[in-house]
């Protein structure tokens, strides 16, 4: 996911967002355990997108506040 399109959503997107990224990064990295994955780049992208995210969230709970 870009940062254009991070910063678009609302708070609450972000946050559902977030929960469906992490969701996704611990069934990967489960996969990944069991059976090496086709892309190992899948995880650092997701890691990313989370941390994209996270960032995101941040700002724009600072800016509230």
């Amino acid at each position: 996911m870009k940062k254009k399109d991070i910063n678009a959503l609302s708070a609450s997107d972000i946050k559902e967002r977030l929960k469906e990224e992490q969701n996704m990064l611990t069934r990967l990295s489960l996969s990944h355990a069991v059976s090496p994955i086709d892309s190992p780049a899948k995880l650092r992208n997701t890691r990313r997108t989370i941390a994209r995210l996270l960032t995101e969230l941040k700002k724009k709970e600072s800016a509230n506040a």
